[in-house]
């Protein structure tokens, strides 16, 4: 991992932060361009309801309408929590290219299930079951303790 790999995941932690204190859960995603431009940012926006608000989700699309198809495959998503299968799905079909992520959904599954929260309606897989030719990097181990200690936080346990 590089400086900017961890300064960029060290930004969607940032962003799951700002999530949870939103009353959200707390997963935050940055879209970085092939010259290290942070091209978008977001974080989870679900408390409304509508489940699909994913940060990953919004960044796809936000490439899908604004970047070429060469910009999307050259450009790195970095994202406090792997793809969910539906932000996996997204990410393979607009074409875009690696993904960093802190945490990955097996220790999202393991402390959620620690805690007693039921498993999501969706079947969590690795980004790779989804998008076998994805470029993925992660977890990284400092900075999924803090992820943890966000959802511990986010469910009442910390």
């Amino acid at each position: 991992m590089t400086d900017d790999d961890l300064r960029h995941l060290r930004r969607c932690v940032e962003l799951a932060t700002e999530a949870l204190e939103a009353g959200d859960e707390p997963f935050g995603s940055v879209l970085v361009a092939a010259d290290g431009t942070v091209l978008a940012e977001d974080h989870n926006q679900v408390a409304g309801g509508d489940h699909t608000r994913h940060p990953e989700f919004a960044l796809a699309r936000w490439a899908a309408a604004r970047l070429t198809p060469a910009e999307r495959a050259a450009a790195t998503v970095y994202t406090s929590g792997e793809h969910c299968p539906m932000c996996a799905a997204a990410h393979g079909w607009v074409g875009l290219g690696r993904i960093v992520y802190a945490s990955s959904s097996e220790q999202l599954s393991g402390w959620l299930a620690e805690l007693g929260v039921p498993a999501p309606p969706v079947r969590t897989l690795p980004i790779r079951e989804v998008v076998p030719g994805a470029v993925v990097e992660g977890p990284y181990p400092a900075l999924a303790e803090e992820v943890r200690t966000l959802h511990h936080r986010f469910h009442g346990a910390g």
